[in-house]
């Protein structure tokens, strides 16, 4: 069997493989696949989730006390009515229901759903009457979770008011027991 001039000029006219446009376009892919793999493993590292509760198992047995705490709440009929001024960042609360005595002071958690970071916790004091006044030391807006109840009685005994709101300039807001 004898090679004809076209089988040796195919044989020498291949170039080797790195000298190939697919073969470089591949790698080209797979290397742009671990850049992004490596940047997203870095961002993932540097940006951590953060917990808006870190301790879920203390919150899980503490749920029945949660839960008397919402009937106490309804079966005294508290409400509160509150404004957060915008320039000062003060908040007037008025409570309403079947509490005596009043509590001295109140203590208003204002929790974000995302980030651990934005949550504040406020106590507010009595200035007269139902009358109570804190101060936010950052303006917030926004959704919120929202937790009042009485620091110094927060047992089985003790009340909570919760809910969600959005928080923006100039509203007034209302908390119920449910």
């Amino acid at each position: 069997m004898t090679t004809g001039p076209s089988m040796t000029q195919h044989l020498n006219s291949t170039s080797p493989w790195y000298k190939q446009f697919w073969a470089w376009f591949v790698i080209a892919i797979l290397g742009f696949a671990v850049l992004i793999g490596i940047g997203l493993l870095m961002v993932a590292t540097l940006n951590p989730d953060s917990l808006v509760r870190d301790n879920y198992y203390s919150e899980g047995k503490a749920i029945n006390m949660y839960l008397d705490q919402d009937h106490n709440a309804s079966r005294l009929g508290i409400v509160a009515g509150f404004s957060i001024d915008d320039v000062t960042g003060d908040i007037s609360l008025q409570l309403g229901g079947e509490l005596q005595p009043l509590p001295s002071s109140l203590k208003l958690d204002l929790i974000s759903p995302t980030h651990a970071s934005r949550d504040r916790s406020i106590v507010l004091r009595q200035i007269q009457g139902n009358t109570y006044t804190g101060q936010l030391e950052n303006r917030i807006e926004g959704r919120r979770y929202i937790e009042l109840g009485d620091p110094d009685n927060s047992g089985d005994d003790g009340w909570r008011l919760t809910g969600e709101l959005h928080l923006a300039k100039g509203k007034q807001y209302q908390l119920t027991a449910k």
